[in-house]
């Protein structure tokens, strides 16, 4: 193997790179031993010359090194396909039955930068860091060689990219799509659009909570807010819920979700509204002096967007997650179970049960923790990289 350019540690910052972090900042390095350009493979040491890893450089990113391995690698077509064939394997592992989830979370399957979804026989790609935008020509044959997919889309469109001195790509790169298509979860259909559909086109990480949720729903009365295309709420409705009501801002959605619960023979029991979450909770809750409101639902599903995307905003955030918590408890009947999630980073799920658990205070209510979740297990968590946790929630059931 060639001689790579080498990136020295300043003394101390190895302790984080050597417990499995992938990312060297700026700040953290002493000196290059060479020239290097960006999206090249280096190698880093410590102040001791002590080898820490191989990855990719950037001096336009904050984070300058994205590590890929412990040890000295070639990044070629045989390396992705053998890295990305172990994260399948741990798919297939906890996921034995699914047909579409996350085949690589960046930096959960030391991929940082490069995300890749599985939609039936169809893949999305998409690449946030200049050293994967440089390897995409040998990626995708690495893909194909693995999965033999129908269709290969890209949906480079975050803006951390800019971040990485790179554009938006966004567009088909192998094979032939049309349209939206559906898509097989717990094995419920939804029409997902991969072009223009959220994320790389749905909510993949939820997966697995869409079916541990739905046991409350048994013979209740259902609100499903921010619902987009019907996750939770259909999965209530199937099963066995008495009546689902979801609501969400994006009319495409609510639209897009009527024809999903049409197509799972689930209409009958589902009523939809295209309405902002937080006037539908407050026209409900609103009440004169001395009236109290009336509990009518026995479940209620709290999936919000993330209300914050940088640590600055948490106060507004909390305050966000306060006031949709206080106004669904109202609506909550005695034993009824409030399902609730947040997918912010930067909200911790301490700080996430504090919030919700000020809300109950505030309308003296008491509850009862039944189950946490977090993200499904495609998403996998390494506790030694935080930014792999994001997504934490949790039912409490109404005692009194």
């Amino acid at each position: 193997m060639e001689s790579l350019p080498t990136v020295l540690l300043k003394p101390g910052e190895a302790d984080r790179i050597l417990a499995g972090h992938p990312w060297i900042y700026h700040g953290e390095i002493l000196r290059l031993t060479a020239q290097v350009g960006d999206g090249e493979l280096v190698q880093v040491k410590d102040h001791r010359q002590r080898l820490l890893g191989t990855g990719f450089y950037n001096s336009k990113s904050k984070i300058n090194v994205r590590l890929l391995s412990p040890e000295r690698i070639t990044p070629n077509e045989a390396f992705f396909e053998e890295r990305i064939r172990t994260a399948l394997s741990v798919r297939q592992k906890h996921m034995p039955g699914a047909t579409s989830f996350r085949v690589v979370n960046a930096e959960s399957d030391f991929l940082s930068g490069l995300i890749v979804d599985k939609y039936e026989d169809v893949l999305v790609v998409q690449i946030s860091s200049l050293g994967m935008e440089r390897r995409k020509k040998v990626i995708i044959p690495a893909l194909q060689a693995i999965f033999s997919p129908r269709a290969i889309f890209e949906r480079s469109d975050v803006a951390s990219r800019k971040f990485e001195g790179l554009e938006e790509a966004n567009g088909l790169l192998v094979g032939e799509h049309n349209g939206p298509m559906a898509v097989n979860l717990n094995g419920l259909k939804f029409e997902t659009d991969l072009v223009g559909g959220h994320k790389t086109g749905m909510y993949l990480d939820q997966q697995a909570n869409y079916q541990a949720v739905s046991q409350f729903a048994k013979g209740g009365q259902v609100l499903d807010c921010f619902s987009f295309l019907g996750g939770f709420g259909l999965h209530a409705a199937r099963a066995g819920a008495t009546h689902v009501h979801l609501l969400d801002q994006s009319a495409d959605a609510i639209e897009a979700s009527k024809r999903n619960a049409a197509n799972n023979g689930l209409a009958g029991g589902c009523s939809f509204e295209a309405i902002n979450v937080f006037d539908w909770l407050k026209a409900n809750t609103a009440v004169k002096p001395h009236e109290r409101v009336v509990p009518r639902f026995d479940l209620i599903i709290l999936d919000p967007p993330s209300f914050t995307r940088n640590r600055a905003s948490v106060p507004d955030a909390l305050r966000g997650y306060k006031e949709i918590h206080l106004r669904a408890l109202k609506l909550l009947k005695p034993g009824g179970t409030l399902a609730t999630f947040c997918c912010s980073h930067h909200v911790s799920t301490e700080l996430f049960q504090d919030t919700l658990l000020s809300a109950a205070y505030d309308t003296r209510h008491v509850l009862r923790r039944v189950a946490t979740y977090a993200q499904s297990p495609d998403h996998p968590i390494i506790p030694m990289i935080p930014e792999t946790e994001y997504l934490k929630g949790f039912a409490f059931e109404l005692v009194r």
